[in-house]
Parts: structure tokens; C-alpha cells; sequence
């Protein structure tokens, strides 16, 4: 069982907190925690690109690599997916009222 995205949940939501508790801004606390593994998934698509489409060298890879469907699977979406609905979720049960 792959864990990661609870862990990162768990980070972007202690991320999210500190920030709420410190500036009163849910919402940038929440921007800060998911931003960070938003753009590490990002980043780890970029790689499997140039691993697939462009020989394992990064001059190769065009400005959208990171973006191409095909590499992205449903363990990245889901790391990529988890953060931001956990921090959603905190944001609505802070301002529900």
C-alpha cells in the first residue's frame, strides 16, 4: 500500500494550519502546502518525459513535457490530487459559518 499521498496530505494540511493559526489566511496556507507537491509532481513528470520521449536528455524536451497525458499515471494524479482536496477540505470546515 502506497502511502504518499497521505503524507503529503498531511504536510500540505500542517502547512495549511500554521500558516491559518500565524497570518489569519486560510487560503495561502493552502496555496503554500499544495503548491510544493503540485510542482514536485510536476517535476517528476518532466522526468518521465525526457525518460520515454527525449533519449534522457532535458534539451529535448519541449516547454510542455510536463503537461503530455501520457506520462502521468494514476499514482501521480493521485499525489497530485490528495494535498489539494485535504487543504479544500480544511478551508471549507474553517469557513463554513
Amino acid at each position: 500500500m502506497d502511502i504518499t499521498s497521505i503524507l503529503h496530505a498531511l504536510c500540505a494540511v500542517a502547512v495549511q494550519v500554521l500558516a491559518g493559526l500565524f497570518t489569519g489566511n486560510w487560503a495561502y496556507g493552502a496555496i503554500a502546502g499544495c503548491t510544493f507537491f503540485i510542482a514536485r509532481e510536476h517535476t517528476q513528470a518532466e522526468y518521465r518525459w525526457i525518460e520515454m520521449f527525449g533519449h534522457g536528455k532535458w534539451i529535448n524536451m519541449p516547454w510542455w513535457g510536463g503537461f503530455d497525458p501520457r506520462v502521468w499515471d494514476v499514482a501521480s494524479l493521485i499525489d497530485f490530487a490528495v494535498p489539494v482536496v485535504a487543504c479544500l477540505l480544511v478551508w471549507l470546515l474553517v469557513n463554513r459559518g
